[in-house]
C-alpha cells in the first residue's frame, strides 16, 4: 500500500508565499470590478447532481467529472463548470427576479484532466453571468467589463480574442459526419493543426464546406480578417454574412472605445463547452500560452432548465492569472515593516506596543529570540529595518 499524506493528489496543488498573497490579491480585485459594475455575489453548492451537466451538452464529457452516490444512490459530481449552476439558479431560485440578473461568483470547479497535460484538477474561477437581454449592448458590456478585469490586474499585455461559435456550427452541421468526427474536427482547429486538420477534411463529400472549415484557424488578426472571411464564404447562405456583420460591427465599436490594439478578431474560437451560441472569446497574456479568461453568449441553456432568456458571461482562471503575473513581474512578500524585541519582564509591554502597532496598519513582528544578538540576525536575514526595543522606554534601530 503506497503512503500519500505527504503529497496532493494529482492536478492540485499548495499555495504558499508569494502565490497565495497574490491569489488573494487577485480575488479581491475581481470581487471590487463586477461589484462597482452592479453585479451581486451568488454562491452555488461544491456539490451538484450529475443531472445538471447532462441535462444538455455541456461539452464537459461525463469520464472527467468527479462523482459521488449520495445516502439515497443519487450520482453526484464535484461542480465541473459555474455557468450551468448559475442557469439552474437563475431558473429557479431567482425566476421571479427581474431582468437582467446581474450576477458574478468566486469558486472552485473540479475536472479530471489527463495526466501529463499540466492543467489543474481543481480550479478557482471567478466570473460574471449577465442573463436576461439579447442585443449588442450586452455583449459590449461583457467584453468591455473583461479588459476592464486585465487592467485591473495591472496587467499591460494582454489581448482578447473575439469570435463567433455560429461558424462553426453552421459548417459542421451541413458536413455528414458523426459525433466523434465532429470532436476531432473541433480539437484541431482549437489546437491549429492544420495538417492533421486537412487530412480529415479532405476526404469528406461536400468539399465546399470542408474548404471553408480549413479557412477557420487562419481567419485570426485584425479588420482585414472580415473581408478575408467574405471571400471564402460568399457562396454560403445569408446566415453566415449576418453573423460576420454582428462581429464586425461589435469588433467596430470596441475599436471606438479604444481597445484596437487589446481586441484581434478570430474566427478559429471554437471552444469545448457546446452551451455557447453567439460571440465567443478568450483572454491571454504575451509570454504566457493558457487562456486565462474565456466566455461568451449562451441564449438556449436557460431554456434547458425552464426559462427562456438569453445570457452571456465569462469567467477568470484566477489560478492561471497567478502564474503568468509571476511569469511576468516579481512579487515578493512584503516583510514585516517593525520588529520589536523585550526580554520577559517586559513581555506584555511589548505585545501592547505591537496592538498599537497594528492599529495603525502598520505590519509588525514580535521577536521570539532571547537575545539581541539573533534578533539583529534574523532582522537582517528577513528585510526588517527597524526594531524597536520595548524596556522602560521604546527605543529605535534603524537597520
Amino acid at each position: 500500500m503506497k503512503h500519500r499524506y505527504l503529497i496532493t493528489p494529482e492536478g492540485t496543488k499548495d499555495y504558499l508565499f508569494e502565490e497565495a498573497v497574490l491569489k488573494k490579491r487577485i480575488e479581491n480585485r475581481l470581487r471590487d470590478t463586477f461589484q462597482f459594475r452592479g453585479y451581486h455575489e451568488v454562491i452555488t453548492p461544491s456539490l451538484e447532481y450529475l443531472d445538471v451537466f447532462t441535462k444538455t451538452e455541456s461539452g464537459i464529457p461525463v469520464e472527467q467529472m468527479y462523482k459521488l452516490i449520495d445516502s439515497k444512490g443519487r450520482l453526484m459530481v464535484l461542480r465541473p463548470d459555474s455557468t450551468m449552476p448559475i442557469a439552474r439558479l437563475s431558473a429557479t431560485r431567482l425566476k421571479n427576479e427581474k431582468t437582467p440578473l446581474r450576477l458574478y461568483y468566486h469558486q472552485p470547479v473540479f475536472s479530471l484532466n489527463p495526466s501529463l497535460r499540466g492543467r489543474s484538477n481543481e480550479m478557482m474561477q471567478t466570473g460574471i453571468e449577465l442573463i436576461g437581454v439579447t442585443n449588442q449592448k450586452s455583449d459590449i458590456e461583457v467584453l468591455v467589463t473583461a479588459t476592464k478585469v486585465l487592467q485591473d490586474l495591472d496587467i499591460d499585455n494582454f489581448r482578447i480574442e473575439l469570435g463567433h461559435i455560429g461558424f462553426f456550427h453552421y459548417l459542421v452541421s451541413r458536413l455528414e459526419i458523426d459525433t466523434d468526427t465532429k470532436e476531432t474536427i473541433r480539437q484541431l482547429i482549437e489546437n491549429k493543426n492544420y495538417p492533421a486538420l486537412n487530412d480529415i477534411l479532405d476526404h469528406l463529400d461536400n468539399q465546399k464546406i470542408a474548404s471553408v472549415i480549413k479557412m477557420l484557424p487562419r481567419l485570426f488578426g485584425n479588420q482585414t480578417v472580415f473581408s478575408k472571411a467574405r471571400d471564402c464564404m460568399k457562396e454560403l447562405d445569408p446566415e453566415i454574412t449576418q453573423m460576420l456583420d454582428y462581429l464586425q460591427t461589435l469588433y467596430q465599436s470596441l475599436l471606438e472605445l479604444g481597445l484596437e490594439n487589446k481586441i484581434t478578431v478570430d474566427l478559429g474560437i471554437v471552444n469545448h463547452t457546446d452551451y455557447y451560441t453567439g460571440i465567443v472569446f478568450k483572454g491571454y497574456v504575451e509570454g504566457y500560452g493558457e487562456e486565462i479568461l474565456s466566455g461568451g453568449r449562451y441564449d438556449n441553456l436557460l431554456k434547458e432548465f425552464g426559462s427562456d432568456l438569453g445570457a452571456i458571461g465569462f469567467a477568470v482562471n484566477v489560478d492561471s492569472a497567478v502564474k503568468a503575473l509571476l511569469s511576468t513581474k516579481q512579487h515578493q512578500i512584503a516583510s514585516a515593516e517593525i520588529l520589536v524585541f523585550s526580554d520577559q519582564n517586559y513581555q506584555v509591554k511589548a505585545l501592547e506596543h505591537i496592538a498599537k502597532l497594528a492599529e495603525l496598519k502598520i505590519t509588525t513582528e514580535y521577536s521570539l529570540f532571547e537575545t539581541m544578538e539573533d534578533t539583529l540576525q534574523y532582522a537582517k536575514n528577513k528585510g526588517i529595518h527597524r526594531i524597536d526595543i520595548v524596556e522602560e522606554q521604546i527605543k529605535t534601530i534603524q537597520l
